[in-house]
């Protein structure tokens, strides 16, 4: 598939970069918007907050804009408004009807909250509700007592949000004519959030937990819990001290966080867990879609990629569309420099307000008011390495060629398979003292480390590191990566966790200007890493141990990329056992992880093979 050229890219991007958005402000809103308050009924009964921003000027009929979320609708009153209406300032400026809406059992709504709650495809009386029906509902009320409407509806949203969005485009109502679910949760085990191929996120499950954990014994109009006093800056140092997972809730949370407990209890992909899997349901869509995603996000790169491909895969009809920019989670709607910058590593324009601007807006303008000639291409992507935007009429693009990265002696990563002779890598992987996910590690997951230097751990001997020759031309690697280990263990359970680096020359020039002061020379850029915890190396429902000193098969699949490695830079993979405190630690024995007792935690041998019979390798698809 040829890449679709954008001749205009470059202009409209160079114009953006020097129009920086500003906020309605508080007063613009009050004098241009009415605020009401209302608690819509659903079809069981219950009652959800939702506050409606109406144009004060009549003159013409509104589309509708919807976001529900979980985290609130502050402030309440009707004479207390937002400082900013809709997805970015640009919107009030347009006029929207914006609607807010606390879903069921959370702050101002009334019934029971239930995290992530399960689409119910089968609705035979009205206690039988979901999101999906929620949101219908909501709708539906909102057409029947909202006045100057154009009968049109859009839905938007990011994160938790964004699950909200995909949800209920789901059996949508018939007024939804767009929806763009943002960095969106789709499976909390497999990728998005707590979970990535089953090995817990420690350090973001802990440190958001409280947040959406707590059950809410009472409406109410200001949060019930506060953040989390770590005691110290080193992050790394005190969940190293809390010791086993149980320690979490006997120490810290003490009962109090129930979702908490659940997240521990369900440690497989049960019926708990696939429940709450979105992706079966994602068919038969109506609306037009946008789906956003960001390139160095720590939480939804996962749902956002899965989304696309299965509205592409099951909704065939539909106006489906993705973007994908370098922005960490929820980067296009502000803050991260407006994606011009992600620690050192530079993207050359404020990719934000490009976003914002000429595909956001022009999106719902289209769809909700029928202006302009909105016909965005299947994916619309940006290129990390070379910093570009570019076109693709599918994603994946359909004319990339595998190319197979084959693990060899003295560190060395080649297109060519390696010798017969048999062959191995090892090292010793110690729980007492894991490889951190970054050098510095403060409070939460700390989202550089996304494209954080590497060369703090390939100075670690519990970490292999593999590295091409010197590039002779750009290699531009475009969607999923495939790891193909084999291994084996002295223990019994075992993390394997591979990354993709673009190692930097040593002469590289440092940004100018460079606010964070770090040197460009040799830098080794994290492109793309992943976990595989090995006991789910054969079935995610039941796992097994392995084998000590046994040869065992590892596969999993690293979330796409689009990234151009340049001439004179060099790829490196590196693969280790732990990724502290991001990952928790494995025990390496065959103990359930979250019982597990200090004498659990045990050294393991760890080898990769690396023989033409017994090959460790990744496979990458290249654009030519």
């Amino acid at each position: 598939m040829k890449k679709l050229a954008l001749p205009l890219l470059a202009l409209v991007l160079s114009q953006a970069h020097t129009h920086p958005l500003r906020g309605q402000g508080v007063d613009y809103v009050k004098a241009h918007y009415t605020k009401h308050e209302y608690k819509i009924p659903m079809r069981d009964g219950a009652k959800l907050f939702t506050a409606v921003y109406v144009p004060k000027d009549t003159a013409q009929k509104y589309p509708i804009l919807m976001i529900r979320t979980q985290s609130g609708l502050r402030p309440y009153g009707v004479d207390q408004v937002h400082a900013n209406l809709g997805p970015s300032p640009l919107f009030a400026k347009e006029g929207y009807i914006f609607v807010y809406q606390d879903v069921r059992g959370r702050w101002m709504s009334e019934g029971t909250f239930v995290n992530m709650r399960p689409h119910n495809p089968v609705k035979k009386t009205p206690q039988d509700i979901d999101e999906s029906s929620d949101t219908y509902d909501t709708i539906d009320w909102l057409l029947k007592n909202v006045p100057n409407h154009n009968g049109k509806v859009g839905l938007y949203g990011t994160s938790y949000r964004g699950f909200y969005v995909a949800a209920g485009m789901i059996d949508a109502h018939p007024a939804i004519k767009a929806a763009s679910p943002q960095a969106p949760i789709v499976d909390w085990f497999m990728g998005d959030d707590w979970r990535h191929n089953g090995a817990l996120y420690l350090a973001h499950a802990f440190y958001y937990m409280p947040s959406i954990g707590k059950p809410r014994p009472q409406l109410v109009k200001e949060p019930l819990f506060s953040k989390f006093d770590y005691g110290s800056p080193d992050a790394y140092d005190f969940f190293l001290r809390l010791g086993p997972l149980a320690n979490v809730d006997a120490k810290y949370f003490k009962g109090e966080v129930p979702f908490w407990n659940k997240l521990m209890k369900h440690n497989t992909y049960d019926a708990f867990w696939k429940a709450r899997n979105l992706r079966p349901h994602l068919k038969n869509i109506k609306p037009a879609v946008m789906t956003v995603g960001g390139w160095f996000d720590a939480e939804n790169l996962f749902g956002a990629i899965q989304t696309h491909q299965r509205l592409e895969a099951d909704s065939q009809n539909a106006n489906n569309f993705l973007v994908m920019g370098p922005w960490i989670h929820g980067g296009w709607n502000g803050g991260q420099n407006d994606g011009a910058s992600l620690g050192p590593v530079s993207f050359d324009a404020k990719t934000a307000v490009f976003f914002r601007e000429k595909i956001e807006l022009p999106f719902f303008e289209y769809h909700l008011k029928g202006k302009g000639m909105f016909k965005p291409a299947k994916a619309w992507i940006f290129e990390t390495g070379t910093n570009k935007w570019t076109a693709y009429a599918t994603w994946p693009p359909k004319n990339t060629q595998p190319l197979t990265l084959h693990f060899h002696a003295k560190g060395r990563l080649a297109i060519e398979p390696p010798p017969a002779d048999f062959a191995y890598d090892e090292y010793v992987s110690d729980p007492a003292r894991p490889v951190p996910h970054v050098e510095k590690i403060g409070p939460g997951m700390q989202v550089e480390f996304m494209c954080a230097d590497q060369r703090f751990a390939s100075r670690r001997p519990d970490v292999l590191v593999y590295e091409t020759d010197v590039l002779k031309k750009d290699v531009t690697l475009a969607g999923p990566i495939l790891a193909d280990l084999n291994v084996s263990t002295t223990g019994t359970d075992s993390d394997w966790i591979v990354k993709v680096i673009d190692v930097y020359p040593n002469d590289h020039a440092d940004p100018n200007p460079n606010p964070t002061g770090v040197r460009l020379g040799g830098y080794q850029q994290l492109v793309r890493g992943e976990v595989m915890r090995g006991r789910f190396r054969n079935s995610f429902e039941k796992p097994e141990p392995f084998t000590p000193g046994k040869l065992a098969a590892i596969e999993f699949t690293l979330p796409d990329v689009c990234h151009t490695f340049r001439a004179g830079h060099k790829i490196m993979v590196q693969v280790h056992s732990s990724w502290f405190p991001l990952v928790d630690r494995n025990p390496q024995t065959f103990v359930d992880t979250i019982t597990a007792k200090e004498s659990d935690f045990q050294k393991a041998t760890q080898r990769v093979y690396r023989t033409k019979a017994l090959p460790s390798r990744l496979v990458a698809q290249v654009l030519p």
